[in-house]
């Protein structure tokens, strides 16, 4: 099951192991059971460090914990865990021993004092590229916390428990039998999220910071690239961001970066970080900008939690998030037959009826993507024709379970029990109303600038965009804008990192001149 290649690498990665691991594995006769225990008792071949055990009791089949010797187990896999998941269980092996984690001390504090006993499930697909995050988050906290278990579930594999917990995206948590939360999910995060006090300490910690030459809001491609260029200037820099990387951490497939042949985003979002962690930038992540103001001598920032930064210069980089039909039902069932990742949930939709709404290359290519996966797919356009390029329409015309609508307004999303049953559009040609059963829908209309709290204060375009100029500056002197938060043209990662670029080296020659 394992190349000599991985073998090799596990042996190395295996020397770290701290204290010995015993993997315990519930089975029967099936195949998947057997390729689990092949791929079981050749991780444990790469270290005497690994036993094999197959003693185990789970309600789950097949199925295998990781634990110290004589613990019980606190890390569960219902699955087998592949693809981008093996790394999940690598690291799992590794911390679970006692191999110390990367992760902020802070962070590592807050794990170890959250109290009351923590059963965490994650619904995976084996294609998500966002579910290791959240996978890999959770089985550190039970590495580091004996009240915190935690099982990655492979959708695909446990149909009784999606049904049960009306699963229709990935990764979904559910923590004690309750859902927790959706999407992708940092160990900080999650943390956060269970510490409620842990608001109040960011708040009081980030407002006795000293003011900052150059902060830069948003962590994105443009954001990093600022924040790299303004550090190398020499000047105090900071970064606030919701989560860095920002819409590229979402992306699976990159092919036009230049110079790098093919990545994906996750990886390039870890590359952008390690970048910008070599040089002395204050990085605030799980933080949200909520208003902008200016003084005669500085630039204030406020924050969600209340904290106050303050700066000479400011880099607006806070990129754009997924467009909405924002339509009746789109908000109830989102999550649940809703979905704007069709690489992440679309193993999920097997075999079922699906609509994409959006005729540009993003739709088509999500249609075709799925047309692999569900039984029907219809492809509704609001344009009298499709926008893709015509490469991508001759293929997915090709295809036999796939039917395209033009000329449609999508206006509800209908549904029962819990889920959608059905897409309501009007025929723009005839204002003639029209239903589609179906199962899921897949959003796929573009994206808005995340720049709703800028409103009044900077100028910003008809669609939301900060308007500049050709060295980045807004309406607002020593505030620049960097991104697809801008009126820049062609929202693209290489153009984000020169705009990023660009901007910085506009502030530092404003702080000189001013």
């Amino acid at each position: 099951m394992l190349d000599s290649n991985i073998k090799s690498q596990l042996k190395t990665y295996f020397e770290k192991i701290v204290n010995p691991i015993v993997l315990e594995a519930t089975l029967d006769d099936s195949t998947p059971s057997a390729q689990m225990l092949e791929l079981l008792n050749e991780v444990a071949e790469q270290s005497d460090k690994i036993t094999v055990k197959t003693a185990g009791n789970s309600k789950n089949i097949p199925s295998f914990t990781v634990s110290k010797v004589d613990e019980v187990a606190r890390i569960a896999f219902s699955g087998l865990p592949m693809g981008h998941e093996m790394t999940s269980f690598i690291l799992a092996i590794l911390q679970m021993s006692g191999y110390p984690p990367k992760v902020e001390q802070e962070v590592i504090d807050s794990i170890k004092g959250l109290e009351g006993k923590k059963h965490f499930q994650t619904f995976i697909s084996l294609s998500c590229h966002n579910c290791p995050d959240v996978v890999q988050a959770l089985n550190l906290m039970a590495a580091l916390n004996p009240n915190i278990e935690h099982e990655m579930i492979d959708g695909a594999l446990f149909q009784g428990l999606v049904d049960q917990y009306q699963i229709m995206a990935v990764p979904t948590v559910i923590l004690n039998g309750e859902v927790f939360g959706q999407g992708r999910m940092s160990v900080e995060e999650i943390a956060a999220k269970l510490d409620t006090n842990a608001s109040a300490r960011d708040a009081e910690k980030i407002s006795a910071k000293a003011p900052y030459d150059s902060l830069i809001i948003g962590g994105g491609p443009a954001g990093a690239s600022a924040a790299i260029y303004s550090a190398r200037k020499g000047i105090r820099t900071g970064v606030v961001a919701q989560r860095f990387g920002g819409q590229v951490a979402d992306t699976v497939g990159i092919e036009n970066f230049i110079s790098v042949k093919e990545t994906e985003g996750p990886k390039l979002v870890m590359a952008l970080e390690q970048h910008v962690k070599e040089y002395e930038v204050d990085v605030m992540n799980l933080q949200t900008a909520k208003s902008l103001s200016k003084t005669d001598n500085e630039i204030q920032i406020t924050l969600e939690n209340g904290a106050i930064l303050k700066s000479k210069t400011v880099i607006l980089s806070t990129g754009a998030r997924w467009r909405e039909m924002n339509v009746p039902g789109e908000q109830e069932y989102r999550g649940k037959g809703v979905a704007y990742c069709p690489h992440c949930d679309g193993p999920l939709y097997k075999g079922k009826r699906v609509a994409v709404i959006g005729g540009g290359n993003s739709g088509v290519e999500a249609a075709i993507d799925l047309a692999g996966i569900v039984s029907h797919v219809t492809l509704v356009e609001f344009d009298t024709k499709l926008r893709a390029d015509a490469v991508l329409q001759k293929k997915m015309h090709s295809l036999p379970n796939v039917t395209v609508i033009t000329n449609a307004l999508s206006k509800e999303v209908l549904g029962s029990d819990g889920k959608v049953t059905t897409l309501r559009y009007e025929d723009r040609a005839n204002n003639q109303m029209h239903e589609i059963a179906l199962e899921g829908i897949f959003v796929q209309i573009g994206l808005l600038p995340n720049t709703d709290w800028l409103k009044g204060v900077i100028d910003l375009s008809p669609r939301g965009e900060v308007i500049i100029d050709q060295k980045g500056e807004t309406s607002m002197p020593g505030v620049f804008a960097a991104g697809d938060c801008t009126t820049v043209p062609y929202k693209q990662i290489i153009i984000a990192m020169g705009e990023g670029a660009k901007a910085s080296l506009s502030a530092f020659d404003y702080l000189i001149r001013s």
